[in-house]
């Protein structure tokens, strides 16, 4: 079946480049995916890091709006859990009102740093909210910016946009799935981290079974070279790091480092790390395209948002430009 694509860019801070540098190219990242015919162009949301520039996806949303005409862009995605829904809902409906149309709203539940940025960024909370319910006030405020004969008593998130940001819940277990559902958002499973097959298999079906029949978005982390020995030479030294705490919380990192640093800021006891190969989808574009061709049909996939890993900022140009230069004339 066809098939739509996306990109997600963290603006990976290389050795030796500045932040400037990594933001620089993800705009260009973006206005090269707009001429390629790519749908959507997301920016992710991490604090506390040197090796990613992008800490405020909204702003970054807003200045990529600003330098590209037609594409999509919107956040991949902004981390509800550190925010007040009403706040999240004025600013996504203030940049609906800049850029009608072509806004999307992506909400993940992750904290997106490590335990210290975390409570940084929460210091004024005085208790941990509860998702459900965060998401559910954003859905009503986005809704009520909209609606005519709103309840007055009521804040609204202004401005009213012509158009309401496009919706989307990102995660990666059923339960994200049901969630993403019951509000009435789109669901994105995060294939990109999570590549565990029967969890995929179990989330989509969740999400079809409960929208109504909707079909998911899948992210994947994918790195197309015209060699496919290039391509896996490319991704054959990435690494990620996933720590297990005692209390039973895990998080995925891209350094060991940064597993043994997020143990301690989290006060564990005791912590076990495993070294595992990330996901990426590498090789020509043709295998690529067979591999989410197969997707496609086997999950009903209408769409890939595809991840660019964090090699040089040429080599994430020209994947992007061959996965496009075949499918999007007989896929989009």
């Amino acid at each position: 079946m066809p098939y739509q694509l996306s990109l997600l860019d963290k603006s990976p801070v290389r050795a030796g480049d500045s932040a400037v540098t990594a933001l620089a190219n993800t705009v260009n990242l973006a206005r090269r995916a707009e001429e390629l015919g790519y749908r959507r162009f997301w920016v992710a949301e991490h604090h506390g890091t040197t090796e990613l520039a992008s800490s405020a996806p909204e702003v970054l949303v807003s200045w990529i709006l600003a330098n590209t005409s037609r594409i999509r862009v919107g956040s991949g995605g902004v981390m509800l859990q550190h925010y007040s829904p009403y706040k999240v809902a004025e600013t996504f409906n203030l940049l609906s009102s800049l850029a009608p149309g072509r806004v999307d709203l992506g909400i993940g539940k992750t904290p997106g740093g490590l335990p210290n940025a975390t409570q940084a960024l929460q210091v004024y909370r005085a208790e941990k909210p509860d998702f459900a319910a965060q998401l559910a006030a954003l859905t009503t405020y986005l809704d009520e910016a909209v609606r005519v004969g709103r309840d007055p008593a009521r804040p609204v998130a202004g401005p009213q946009p012509p158009v309401s940001a496009e919706r989307f819940l990102l995660g990666a277990s059923p339960d994200s799935a049901r969630l993403a559902a019951q509000q009435g958002w789109h669901f994105v499973f995060a294939g990109h981290l999570n590549g565990d097959p029967e969890n995929l298999r179990l989330s989509l079906e969740t999400f079809r079974a409960e929208s109504g029949g909707k079909s998911a978005i899948l992210a994947l982390a994918v790195l197309a070279s015209t060699d496919a020995a290039r391509a896996a030479e490319q991704v054959a030294d990435l690494k990620v790091f996933k720590v297990f705490l005692d209390n039973g919380q895990s998080v995925s990192l891209g350094r060991r480092e940064q597993a043994e640093e997020f143990a301690r800021q989290a006060g564990a006891k005791s912590f076990r790390i495993e070294e595992r190969k990330p996901s990426i989808l590498h090789g020509t574009p043709e295998t690529i395209h067979a591999e989410l061709a197969d997707l496609s049909a086997r999950y009903g996939i209408e769409e890939f948002i595809l991840e660019p890993p964090a090699v040089s900022a040429d080599e994430r140009l020209a994947s992007i430009e061959l996965l496009a230069r075949q499918p999007l004339s007989a896929a989009a």
